[in-house]
């Protein structure tokens, strides 16, 4: 029957809170719900003994009995109007939720009341705690990991840069996601090994704040009182910012020379432009001089020559895919 016309005579069948908590937060972090919900319970259980919240309740002065018990035997506990709360495992407690499901799903069973209580969760960010404990794990136990040096790993840098690009200029959601990631297990792989160096040791976690100081002093006009309207005047703030903190006496510094010619010959021209500098293109017989100068044009409509090019070659690859078949 439902709540409407439930016999007002007949005993209260408890409460059952399932409390869910997450292991990327740091033990005893709990909502105040939870907190309330723990308080108030007649009876707190956790299958798992080692389980992290476990110190912090009991140091909060709340009884937790280390019981896995059966669908059946919880609601029996509940019995009365009695409240349980259930601290769930790291899996969650499957069985015990199928079981409680398939009570309810009888019909046969007077249930207590249902509730599931996230007492902590993830915030924006979190896996990647996951991916750095995998990192650290891997980097301690895989044979071939644990030797690689920053040297070593460069290519694979470069490799997967190149596999992110393709997979934005083929549109395939799936595929940039995981190209995404295999870019960030470069710089999650890198800050590792930093932290094995002797003499300048640092973690992902500098890593991190080294871009976040950075993004927040070259945002003035999101952090500070500057203000900018248009993306030129963002890339005003960005660019006086940086010549600030970089203290540079060339535009070329900072310019690093082993990208692929087309955009390193349209890099320097942008630092050119954006300088206001009077530097007249070299010419030569060599092509290269040609292509120096297709570059520069490509820059100056604001077309990425690099990406022109390869738009090309894909065009050129279909072509000769035609012809063959």
């Amino acid at each position: 029957m439902n709540a409407k016309t439930a016999d007002p005579t007949a005993p209260d069948q408890g409460r059952i809170v399932l409390l869910t908590t997450s292991h990327r937060v740091a033990p005893g972090l709990l909502s105040w719900p939870a907190w309330q919900a723990l308080r108030t319970a007649d009876r707190v259980l956790c299958a798992d003994g080692a389980h992290p919240q476990l110190p912090y309740l009991r140091e909060a002065g709340i009884r937790v009995d280390e019981a896995a018990p059966t669908a059946e035997e919880l609601v029996e506990a509940c019995a009365g109007g009695r409240t349980a709360v259930v601290v769930a495992t790291g899996e969650g407690d499957p069985a015990l939720a199928d079981g409680l499901a398939r009570l309810a799903g009888s019909g046969r069973v007077r249930m207590p009341e249902l509730e599931l209580l996230p007492a902590s969760y993830d915030l924006p960010g979190a896996r990647l705690l996951d991916l750095v404990q995998v990192m650290d794990r891997i980097r301690l136990e895989c044979p071939w990991s644990s030797q690689r040096t920053h040297k070593g790993l460069a290519k694979y840098a470069i490799e997967e840069a190149y596999e992110l690009v393709e997979a934005i200029e083929d549109g395939d959601r799936d595929e940039l996601r995981e190209e995404l990631g295999d870019v960030l297990l470069q710089v999650v792989f890198h800050a590792r090994i930093a932290e094995e160096d002797p003499d300048a040791p640092f973690s992902v976690d500098d890593v991190a704040g080294t871009i976040v100081d950075k993004l927040v002093h070259r945002h003035p006009h999101v952090f500070g009182d500057e203000r900018a309207d248009t993306p030129e005047e963002v890339r005003a703030h960005w660019l006086r910012t940086k010549a600030a903190e970089k203290q540079r006496t060339s535009v070329t510094e900072g310019v690093p020379l082993g990208q692929p010619g087309l955009a390193l010959a349209a890099k320097l021209h942008s630092r050119v432009r954006t300088a206001h500098l009077d530097v007249p293109l070299p010419s030569g017989e060599d092509i290269g001089y040609e292509l120096l100068a297709l570059a520069a044009r490509a820059e100056t409509e604001g077309t990425d020559p690099e990406a022109a090019l390869r738009a090309a070659a894909r065009t050129y690859r279909d072509a000769i895919r035609a012809v063959e078949g």
